[in-house]
């Protein structure tokens, strides 16, 4: 998968069990996939739209017990029904992708977090299920951990965001800190702008941590591959912390973080 996507993930690894990284890559590729029609090229909102609604055509397709016509659905489609894959996690992701063609802005965390739900979560959700271990304890400790790297994700690209015209940062707690749009298009880290970013980091911190426990509680691979897509997180959230000039540092990992992220995996067992 590409760089830009997902990045805090380790897509479909070698630490996974083989049987698992094919469905894995799957997912990833149907979220891939739809994000660009949200965001890739210079289609119009209409053409984006549109996309994104042949997709849910080939769920409905799905659904229906009809046989998809587009490639990625073909084979999609008998890993979802040999797997016990539930639907609404796929119909989630793309409700999160056409929002990002309509919504700029969101006024307050609430609904920040609205559209994490549907953006981030669904895939935690899906993987879960594809582990065959979707228990409500587990869905909620998930939700927890994707929320966080979505919330991650949206620091690490504030600048390439906002070329965009998207501000995933809560609208009342920019006025709160006297972080105004101006400050983003200039690129500039005065007044408030540190405090206002370290507040924004710990709360995306104190998710990661809530979550955490999933990491123990899934077994084998799939839990060490967990701790490390944890570790990944907690790594950029020290970068950011550092250096909350995303501007001009965007933090991201790098090869010398990997050793210290399986490291903090395997020990965290």
């Amino acid at each position: 998968m590409a760089k830009k996507h997902y990045e805090n993930f380790p897509v479909a690894s070698v630490l996974l069990p083989q049987e698992l990284r094919r469905p894995v890559a799957l997912i990833y590729d149907f979220a891939r996939r739809a994000d660009d029609f949200a965001d890739e090229g210079d289609l119009a909102p209409a053409e984006r739209l549109a996309l994104l609604d042949g997709f849910r055509q080939q769920l409905d397709m799905i659904r229906e017990g009809f046989p998809p016509s587009e490639p990625l659905f073909q084979e999609l489609a008998p890993m979802i029904a040999a797997r016990g894959l539930p639907l609404q996690p796929f119909y989630d992701l793309l409700s999160a992708f056409s929002q990002d063609v309509e919504k700029k802005r969101y006024a307050d965390f609430g609904e920040v977090m609205d559209y994490c739900r549907r953006s981030a979560n669904p895939v935690g959700e899906l993987l879960l299920h594809l582990f065959e271990a979707a228990t409500e304890k587990n869905l909620a400790w998930s939700n927890a951990i994707c929320t966080s790297l979505q919330l991650i994700n949206f620091l690490q690209d504030i600048a390439i965001d906002w070329k965009k015209d998207r501000v995933y940062l809560p609208q009342d707690e920019m006025a709160k800190y006297g972080i105004a749009e101006r400050q983003i298009a200039l690129g500039q880290t005065l007044g408030m702008w540190r405090p206002f970013m370290h507040f924004q980091i710990e709360r995306a911190r104190k998710l990661l941590q809530a979550g955490a426990p999933l990491g123990k509680a899934l077994p084998g691979r799939m839990g060490l591959e967990l701790r490390t897509i944890i570790a990944g997180g907690e790594t950029i959230l020290r970068k950011l912390h550092k250096d909350s000039d995303v501007f001009r540092n965007r933090p991201v990992l790098e090869p010398i973080d990997w050793p210290y992220m399986l490291w903090k995996a395997v020990r965290a067992k």
